[in-house]
């Protein structure tokens, strides 16, 4: 099982949730239903006060300006917990948007579609999973789902969850759908994507990823259960400590300074996966993971 998935993954997966390192770093968190103080700042070198001056591209007649940062080609240092050195967020991705990369065929005429079928083999080739990850494939859903971008465009995301879920996680990005949610990006994890070094500024929703638990050095997280959503990681960041995932999204801490794709307390996203019975990390007590909605409570 590539030993293990090189003993259980190296954490640098890219805008993953929960991907804390195995000591002296973050831990499985609790939950609570108590409404939480806006998240405190990291340790982190502050931002530079943005400027009337706009940080993104200029809109044109085709289309509405987009981010100019090159996603995926500038690494990070590597700190000796093996996470990415947290940077300022850019100016350019303080308030993101990207137009969609279509991995499959948008929906026909913009409608709400989608599908719920068994995971085959060529899903799994494209899929974080391996024989020695705890569930089957069989026990596995693929779904395909619409989506709208922050181009304003409807595109058509895919998921792996648990086949006990498949159902109701679709009725939530319905309803998602429905209200003009934006989501950046919506694919399956590649197994060779958890070792890639980290460059702090993905923001694929996912789903199934086979990898480890938050803090432990052994078992599986709810994500390698198909039991875990990550929704716009790099809107909604990880944050323990001096922890930061996406390394470069500081700026979305500030929960008061509302921008499009983020989850907040009692908004719809929060709303309807509690409907099916998961949490949200938003409401963790050990720390905050507002990409996260979960339905072990971790």
């Amino acid at each position: 099982m590539r030993a293990l998935l090189a003993a259980l993954v190296p954490l640098t997966l890219v805008a993953s949730c929960s991907t804390a390192p195995e000591s002296g770093t973050p831990s499985e968190p609790t939950t609570s239903s108590t409404p939480r103080a806006p998240a405190p700042t990291p340790s982190a070198p502050s931002e530079p006060p943005l400027t009337t001056a706009s940080p993104i591209a200029p809109a044109t007649p085709d289309g509405p300006a987009y981010s100019t940062w090159p996603l995926g080609e500038r690494l990070l240092p590597v700190r000796p917990d093996g996470f990415g050195v947290v940077r300022p967020t850019p100016p350019t991705l303080r308030e993101r948007r990207y137009p969609t990369r279509d991995v499959l065929a948008p929906p026909p005429g913009g409608r709400w579609t989608s599908t719920v079928g068994p995971v085959t083999d060529e899903i799994a080739a494209r899929l974080a999973w391996t024989p020695g990850c705890p569930v089957a494939l069989a026990d596995l859903r693929y779904l395909t789902v619409a989506f709208r971008g922050f181009d304003g465009a409807a595109h058509t995301g895919e998921l792996v969850v648990a086949a006990a879920e498949a159902d109701d996680v679709v009725t939530v990005f319905r309803r998602l759908y429905a209200a003009d949610f934006p989501v950046e990006e919506m694919r399956l994890t590649r197994l060779d994507e958890l070792d890639l070094p980290p460059t702090g500024d993905g923001n694929n929703t996912g789903a199934y990823v086979c990898r480890p638990t938050t803090g432990q050095s052994s078992g599986f997280s709810a994500h390698a259960y198909g039991l875990a959503i990550d929704l716009n990681p790099f809107m909604n960041p990880y944050l323990k400590d001096d922890v930061v995932l996406p390394e470069l999204a500081s700026s979305y801490l500030d929960r008061e300074r509302v921008r499009p794709g983020m989850v907040l307390v009692d908004s719809l996203a929060v709303r309807e996966f509690a409907r099916i019975g998961w949490s949200w990390g938003g409401d963790f007590q050990s720390l905050l993971d507002y990409q996260h909605f979960t339905a072990t409570g971790r």
